[in-house]
């Protein structure tokens, strides 16, 4: 018997059910939706967990089609998942826990004694610790950006090639391997010999589709090329970023790319131009160095400073 908060599954059986953490404003008991799929074979555990920012949603469809696809008789091992992590925020669509004013996935591995976000940040590490692999599902919240997992153990580290095989199993075709800060279950979790990745599965509000199946075919390879399932993996090469730049607004105004999410720049190519609310031009911003237009705002209007876009640099293939 596997359990997982209120959810118990005996070998060849699925239960859906709730882990309790904590209680909300008004004294009620509060849990995350959990689910535990246990395979008729013995094999390895894989622990998927999404929406530890509030209003990054496209893992939470993620889950919400995989799991029904999910035959345990099918199966070898355990997947453990929890549909959404960041409870609070969700509720209100915010990106931060606005109980404590905290980025989620910056308070791994968590203290059950801490804040809000510190104790469901150590109930999910606690699941995490129990696997053999880990998938952290985001996306670029506002922004748009590519499909793409990130590494975050560093290049230096004992893990670092177990989670880049992770990465281009999941397949998105985009990798973007960069240590990652403090407090991330990508960058946490390897340190307890956990192979683990953080796919951005695209960006902006609400469901992407496109970015959604991204989500599902890469579960499913994992699933398949780790031994959960039967079949074979075809390990397609991906686009590797070692490097991240990040751009920002001169001055104030309205923003028009000049270069999509995909397209490879040079140096001194035009990313963006910055014009006024009657089309004067104001600023021009060019790329510093060759790379690939990663990420980009939603919205035109920017203040001075103001973030715009980003291009990730140092791009080779593996």
């Amino acid at each position: 018997m596997t359990t997982l908060g209120t959810a118990s599954a005996a070998p060849g059986e699925v239960d859906t059910g709730r882990l309790p953490v904590g209680e909300t404003r008004d004294g009620s008991q509060f849990g995350l939706p959990v689910a535990v799929v246990n395979g008729a074979r013995e094999g390895k555990t894989l622990y998927i967990q999404a929406v530890s920012d509030g209003d990054e949603l496209n893992g939470l469809g993620v889950v919400k089609r995989v799991v029904p696809q999910l035959a345990p008789e099918e199966l070898s091992g355990t997947i453990l998942v929890v549909g959404l992590v960041n409870y609070h925020a969700f509720q209100v669509a915010e990106h931060r826990n606005p109980v404590d004013d905290t980025k989620m996935n910056r308070t791994y591995p968590g203290n059950e004694s801490g804040t809000s976000s510190e104790r469901i940040a150590a109930a999910t590490f606690e699941i995490a610790s129990r696997a053999d692999l880990v998938l952290d599902l985001h996306q670029g919240s506002t922004s748009q950006m590519l499909n793409e997992a990130r590494v975050r153990c560093g290049p230096r580290h004992r893990l670092h090639d177990e989670c880049l095989e992770l990465a281009k199993v999941f397949s998105c075709g985009y990798v973007l391997d960069q240590k990652g800060p403090d407090g991330q279950l990508a960058r946490t979790a390897p340190d307890e010999g956990i192979p683990t990745i953080d796919p951005e599965l695209g960006g902006c509000v609400g469901w992407d589709e496109e970015s959604i199946q991204f989500g599902v075919d890469g579960v499913f390879n994992v699933l398949r090329y780790y031994g959960f399932l039967d079949g074979d993996v075809e390990l397609e090469s991906q686009t590797r970023a070692t490097g991240f730049d990040r751009y920002g607004a001169p001055s104030g105004g309205l923003v028009t790319f000049r270069r999509d999410l995909g397209d490879e720049v040079d140096a001194g190519d035009v990313l963006f131009e910055v014009t006024d609310v009657f089309g004067k031009l104001k600023a021009e911003v060019t790329a510093d160095r060759t790379g690939i237009f990663w990420r980009s705002r939603r919205l035109p209007q920017v203040a001075t400073g103001e973030y715009v876009c980003s291009v990730g640099t140092d791009v080779d293939q593996y």
